[in-house]
């Protein structure tokens, strides 16, 4: 694939309008992406008709981060109040599912993230001071960052989706660098928190043929489970990622050297 048809396949860059509800499906373990910006109305999801579903989530399940400024998730009656970097999970079942801003000059930036599921789990709330922190990475590789963890075994339970977000560190530009793969899960990165002018350079596609996207801010790429995902950006960035597939273990991957990559 040239560098269009890279983006035509793997870019997802239609997301985060004002006063919109975007949601794109993906053949690839049946994930759904999404966002919403809700300004003085509020926005619902709906099903859809390639999800053949009386409600959105009434075979699924929903991860949310907001990304903008104050609002609110309300899920079957229950209001969720979710400042900046708050998270929530939506469990199967859940039939009605609205997004607010708390000022519609300064509407939230809700993104969506949902794969299929078969077990019901409650729905659940996550805020920062509550996510498990893991500190990564060095000043000397440029790579420190802290990786919060809201949607996993561990945290918040789910049936197969798991989703957090990383925070690189001030002169720290590389993310996943010695990168992975792992065969029994894809992911979906969103790179946000950069400033207009800046850029990330995702890298993708197998050890020995990789290609890379240029993305800027509030932009998602997502990655088969064959596909390495690591990135470096022109300045320091925030990112959420998000997984689904056959199992929840964060540490299932398979590493790869950089001297293996071409």
């Amino acid at each position: 694939m040239n560098a269009a048809e890279l983006r035509q396949a793997f870019l997802i860059d239609e997301l985060f309008k004002s006063g919109s509800l975007q949601m794109l499906y993906i053949e690839v373990d049946r994930c759904v992406i999404g966002s919403a910006v809700p300004l003085a109305e509020p926005l619902r999801i709906q099903s859809a008709k390639e999800l053949s579903a009386d409600f959105f989530c009434q075979r699924r399940e929903l991860g949310v981060l907001n990304i903008g400024a104050a609002g609110a998730v309300t899920a079957d009656g229950q209001v969720y109040p979710m400042e900046n970097r708050d998270g929530l999970y939506i469990g199967r079942g859940t039939k009605e599912i609205a997004f607010t801003s708390a000022d519609p000059q300064n509407p939230a930036a809700f993104y969506l993230v949902s794969f299929p599921a078969h077990a019901d789990y409650p729905t659940r709330q996550a805020r920062l001071a509550e996510a498990e922190a893991v500190v990564l990475g060095s000043v000397e590789a440029a790579n420190k960052r802290t990786i919060y963890k809201y949607i996993h075994p561990r945290g918040i339970q789910s049936c197969q989706l798991v989703m957090g977000f990383t925070v690189l560190e001030p002169g720290s530009v590389w993310n996943t660098m010695p990168p992975h793969t792992h065969e029994r899960r894809m992911e979906v990165y969103l790179y946000f928190d950069m400033e207009k002018e800046d850029r990330v350079f995702h890298l993708m596609g197998p050890m020995d043929e990789t290609r890379h996207l240029v993305l800027a801010n509030r932009e998602a790429v997502f990655s088969p489970s064959w596909s390495i995902h690591s990135g470096v950006g022109t300045r320091r960035y925030t990112f959420c990622w998000g997984m689904g597939g056959e199992n929840q273990t964060f540490e299932d991957m398979d590493g790869i050297e950089i001297g293996q990559m071409r």
